[in-house]
């Protein structure tokens, strides 16, 4: 089996390149300069919400900031955000061997496309990330969220799937992955709430409030995938269009149904939230966006997802940082979404 390279090595590219490591796997990072020098200091310290730890060398691991340490790899997991992209799939497109295999772990949809775009020839698939991983000091990543990572079924990953299973990240495989990224993307939209809240996601999560604003922006995305023939694949042992009611249930209710979208570690933010505190443009055009995306192709609108895309890009450009109640959010959210059904009727 050939190595495997992280490309675009940030919180999740560390910890699942470090978990494949510290099972014994040929392992490569490439990513920005300040995780780099970080490494070389401190090593990787992983750490799993169920209690596992796993401690790195400086020594033992290879991070490089130059992309042409993916060139003799078999097997590149692509983690950088997604406006990286098509700065990444150039990149790629100038070293990469002809039978490497490339994996799209990013959020959103149509990161695969793009790459495969760049990379013709070579075999691209899509993949899922389902679980947050937080940076909490120096080299230092925690798994604070269950979840498998998941991935397009084909028989060129056979290699290395004994190489995920030994680190216990099995693949889980499927031949269409599109359902799967939508289930997962209907979660994710609870990233921005989580960013203008500006709390944990714990916390932020146990209270009905942002429930049910994450409630209306599921909501209209479910009716959008079903005019679109999408059933989102079932991630938890609810459908997805039960989500909603389930959200919107009392404070005792949800901690007793959904006790598993609970096991968060207590300091856990989304991406989103990460990306606003550290002055970073966030992915809010890849997750809420895409549901825009879709209900333009339709011919209507999202507009709690509007709302929520356009407070973000408010938050991105502001020196504060927002810090929205739940009410206050719901508030705004349902004035949205009433004012654009007055508009329809209107019409």
């Amino acid at each position: 089996m050939a190595g495997i390279c992280i490309y675009g090595a940030g919180s999740v590219g560390c910890y699942i390149g470090g978990r494949l490591l510290a099972a014994g796997a040929d392992v490569s990072f490439v990513g920005r300069e300040r995780i780099a020098s970080e490494i070389r200091r401190h090593g990787l310290a992983l750490s799993h919400y169920q209690g596992g730890r796993w401690q790195l060398p400086p020594s033992t691991i290879d991070f490089s900031t130059v992309a042409g340490a993916a060139k003799a790899v078999g097997l590149v997991l692509v983690t950088v955000k997604s406006a990286a992209t098509r700065a990444a799939a150039a990149e790629l497109a100038t070293i990469l061997g002809p039978k490497t295999i490339v994996i799209s772990f990013q959020n959103g949809l149509g990161h695969a496309d793009r790459l495969r775009n760049a990379l013709p020839g070579r075999t691209v698939l899509e993949g899922m990330v389902p679980f947050n991983v937080v940076m909490s000091g120096p080299g230092t990543f925690h798994q604070a969220a269950q979840g498998a990572l998941a991935v397009k079924a084909h028989a060129e990953l056979d290699p290395y799937l004994a190489a995920f299973t030994a680190a216990g990240l099995p693949l889980s495989q499927y031949p269409d992955i599109v359902p799967v990224q939508w289930a997962k993307l209907l979660f994710n939209l609870n990233n921005a709430i989580n960013a203008l809240a500006n709390v944990p996601l714990k916390e932020e999560l146990s209270q009905r409030a942002y429930r049910r604003c994450l409630a209306l922006a599921q909501a209209e995305a479910l009716a959008l995938l079903e005019r679109s023939g999408i059933r989102p694949a079932r991630l938890t042992p609810l459908p997805a269009s039960w989500l909603p009611r389930l959200l919107d249930a009392p404070d005792w209710v949800f901690a007793r149904l959904a006790s598993k979208m609970l096991t968060i570690a207590p300091v856990a933010r989304s991406s989103m939230a990460d990306d606003l505190a550290a002055g970073r443009p966030t992915e809010i055009d890849w997750i809420n966006g895409e549901v825009l995306r879709l209900a333009e192709q339709h011919g209507t609108r999202a507009p709690a997802n509007e709302r929520l895309h356009a407070l973000v890009q408010a938050a991105e450009r502001s020196t504060t940082r927002p810090h929205w109640s739940g009410e206050a959010l719901f508030a705004e959210l349902r004035q949205a979404a009433g004012t654009h059904e007055q508009r329809a009727v209107r019409r």
